[in-house]
Parts: C-alpha cells; structure tokens; sequence
C-alpha cells in the first residue's frame, strides 16, 4: 500500500524544524573552528574537552559526559588520543578508585594557551555573521534547549 506524502510537509519541515536548522548551523560552525583550530592539531571537539579540564579539581568523567552533552563511552574514547599526545591524564578518583578522572597536562594547558586566540577570532567572525542579533539571548535559549529534562518546566 502506497501512502503520499504531500510535497507541503517536505516544505514545512524545511522551515519549520529547529532540530534540522540547529544541525545544520552547528555542523557549519563545527567546521569552522576545525578548519581554524587545524594547525595546532585540534578539532572543536578537543578544543572544548580540553577547555572544560581547564578547573582547579579535575572532573569525573561521568560530570565532564554530563556537561558536553556525550555518553561516558564517547568521551572515553575521545580522551584517548589526547592522553597519548600528553593533553590530559586519566587518574583515579581519590574517594572512589573505580570512578576516573581527567586532569589537563603542562603541555594541555600550553595547547589551550595558543588555542585561545584563535578561538577567538574564529568566533569573532561568526558574531559578524550575526548583526543585530543578541548573542546572550541566543546562548541563553540553547543552553535551555541542551539543559536536561528534568530542569525544564512541565506544561
């Protein structure tokens, strides 16, 4: 049995849906802080695993999965190319010897150092892309969007 789809609802969800248009920028951003970040040897990824170590304790790996939005399976795997080159370090948890967590590096810091202008830069150049647009409002109602369920109103 042959079921039609109007062409209207391929135009609606083309306009309409946020997830679609949130992937798409965020795709086209993640490009260009990998193209910018590039010639140190980092990825946007990376970039923001590490800058998320920059703490004064380190992080359990289930708190840092929890605030970069990824599963503990995904971020393992993740940190394993940077612990080889020396960005970070896997250490035990103190309380709890089964618990890991990450610890950025002399050489990470240094990394993050260089890194930082042009991060900057990079992001000076998306905040051209968005004249007229209140930039704190925007990462305010992203961080709404990506804060779990939990902390979001019921209706």
């Amino acid at each position: 049995m042959r079921h039609d789809l109007p062409i209207q609802t391929t135009l609606e969800v083309r306009d309409r849906c946020l997830c679609l248009h949130l992937q798409r920028a965020a795709r086209a951003i993640a490009r260009r802080f990998d193209e910018a970040l590039r010639p140190l040897g980092l990825n946007n990824g990376q970039y923001s695993l590490l800058m998320s170590l920059n703490r004064p304790e380190p992080p359990r790996i289930s708190d840092l999965a929890a605030f970069l939005a990824m599963d503990r399976t995904t971020l393992t795997a993740n940190t394993k190319p940077l612990a080889r080159r020396g960005l970070l370090e896997i250490i035990p948890d103190a309380r709890d010897r089964r618990s890991r967590r990450l610890r950025l590096t002399d050489a990470g810091r240094d990394l993050l150092v260089a890194a930082v202008p042009v991060w900057r830069a990079t992001h000076d150049g998306i905040d051209r892309l968005l004249p007229g647009t209140d930039a704190a409002a925007l990462r305010a109602d992203l961080r709404r969007l990506s804060s779990p369920d939990e902390d979001r109103p019921r209706t």
